[in-house]
């Protein structure tokens, strides 16, 4: 079906894609925020409710309203921690917010698709995992743009709803700063701070029950 080529692009992509905090203002054209929607649009979601909605917020008043609420949580949690460890969560910045010249705030409607929907009967939550595959798909969109993507998820989504207007059914389940960058990091940001390792494949990996490292 694809290219050895193609293959290639694809893999590429998902070990390039980071996790962004540092943005320049730099306009983004038109059609790459386009094709970045219709790949979050174009996600697999279960019993194809399709749950998210797009906010697309370029006002400064708001996105200063945004990184305050960012902020006010990521102190706030800063309290979990102590030491250097603080200091190391403390440093996570959410200027980004203010920096990039688009945040996209995604949401899930539980509503969507009625009080029976394919799937979710079974698994409440699985509107909200369909929402994460809309995501992903943003962010591997936005890397091949040549863009970069930061998501923002420490924030009371009370916050959010009243600063953007979303009604209380409606959970505003990622903030999603997009725009270009001078610095695109090689490594995960917090693999780099040295916060966390990236796990061996191979541990996590069992055989036909929890636990079973062999094959039978």
């Amino acid at each position: 079906m694809f290219t050895d080529q193609e293959k290639e692009a694809l893999y590429k992509v998902i070990y390039t894609r980071r996790d962004v905090r540092s943005f320049l203002p730099d306009p983004i054209p038109e059609e790459a925020v386009t094709n970045v929607l219709h790949a979050g649009h174009h996600a697999p979601s279960v019993g194809f409710m399709q749950p998210w909605n797009f906010i697309l917020v370029t006002s400064e008043p708001l996105k200063e309203r945004l990184a305050w609420a960012a902020d006010k949580e990521r102190r706030a949690l800063a309290i979990h921690y102590e030491g250097q460890r603080q200091d190391q969560f403390l440093s996570l910045k959410v200027e980004g917010l203010k920096q990039a010249p688009l945040t996209i705030c995604i949401t899930c409607d539980p509503t969507r698709g009625g009080a029976h929907v394919l799937g979710r009967n079974s698994i409440p939550e699985t509107d909200m995992l369909s929402v994460a595959c809309a995501i992903q798909n943003m962010w591997l969109a936005a890397c091949v743009e040549g863009l970069a993507m930061g998501w923002v998820s420490f924030y009371k989504k009370n916050d959010v709803r009243e600063i953007l207007g979303i009604p209380p059914h409606i959970d505003p389940i990622a903030l999603l700063s997009v725009g270009y960058t001078e610095n695109y990091p090689e490594k995960p940001i917090l693999e780099t701070a040295q916060w966390e390792k990236r796990r061996s494949l191979q541990d996590l990996i069992y055989h036909e029950t929890w636990g079973n490292r062999h094959p039978e």
